[in-house]
């Protein structure tokens, strides 16, 4: 039985949700019987344990009952993560754009980012701030992977059994800011990156067990109804399982921690082409869903 998670609020509660067909199951209503937790977070702390609960509990749900969209809010699915890791130009097509001169897998070196969870993540159809002061505001579709176990010193053979579900991401980021040229490191990626609501995630989460093979999906992100990224995850210089393997021997990944693996080709940089306020973003990806966001003025 196929289903996705979400959170959505309804007549003022936050509820965590199975999601089928576009109706929403309150997790709430299954707890008492299965043991489940109640937000969706918490599910991924013993996610081996949940997602065949889960999985009945989907197979149980009628229908015909649960919420209908119009009469929820569908927030970020995962509220909140306990890391957002990203990963830094990790497409060679974004490569070639961005003016790498060597774009061979062995000249890159796959580096990682933080963007801060509860104050960069949020939903679908939520208002993004336009940052104060900032005239280069850009746009990076992304895959996101939720981890779903403990994972310390991965291998590239067990790397994905770590990972328990996907979503769309949308990295948003003021590329002025991240720009340090006066200083001797020359970038900054916290001001550049860590920006509030500059992580948009959801519209839901897809088990993985229900995406065969996630470096090959369809991307596409545009802005105000025109594309500007369409690219699939086989583009990846370093895919899924390569990222788990060096991130989890830098850190451990704790479950509900999130990774963003990189954006394809087509950002706002290379043509000095960015966001302002009232620009819609829509970002899709394949066996997922689309993702909605508008750019609202500075708080």
């Amino acid at each position: 039985m196929s289903f996705a998670l979400s959170t959505v609020e309804h007549a003022g509660k936050v509820l965590g949700c199975i999601e089928i067909n576009d109706r929403f199951h309150p997790l709430e209503s299954v707890a008492a019987e299965t043991g489940l937790p109640q937000d969706v977070v918490a599910l991924f702390a013993q996610w081996d344990k949940h997602f065949p609960v889960l999985q009945k509990a989907a197979a149980q749900c009628d229908p015909a009952a649960g919420l209908a969209r119009g009469e929820v809010k569908v927030l970020a699915p995962l509220l909140y993560p306990g890391k957002v890791l990203c990963a830094g130009a990790n497409y060679y097509d974004h490569l070639a754009e961005m003016g790498v001169p060597d774009l061979r897998k062995e000249a890159q070196r796959l580096f990682f980012f933080f963007k801060p969870p509860r104050n960069a993540v949020v939903g679908h159809e939520s208002t993004v701030e336009y940052p104060l002061g900032t005239e280069m505001f850009d746009w990076e579709i992304e895959l996101a992977v939720v981890i779903g176990k403990r994972s310390r010193r991965l291998t590239l053979d067990n790397a994905l059994d770590a990972v328990a579900a996907y979503t769309v991401a949308i990295d948003l980021c003021a590329r002025d800011f991240n720009s340090a040229p006066d200083t001797f490191y020359k970038l900054d990626w916290v001001a550049g990156k860590a920006l509030d609501t500059c992580c948009p995630l959801g519209p839901r989460l897809i088990p993985a067990a229900f995406i065969p093979d996630p470096q090959n999906l369809a991307l596409e992100l545009s802005v105000n109804g025109q594309v500007k990224q369409d690219a699939r995850t086989s583009g990846m210089v370093f895919d899924i399982r390569e990222q788990l393997v060096t991130l989890s021997n830098i850190m451990t990944l704790d479950p509900g921690d999130v990774v963003l693996t990189g954006t394809p080709a087509g950002v706002g940089f290379p043509k000095r082409t960015f966001l302002k306020v009232g620009d819609r973003i829509d970002a899709k990806i394949e066996a997922i869903g689309a993702l909605s966001v508008q750019v609202g003025p500075s708080v």
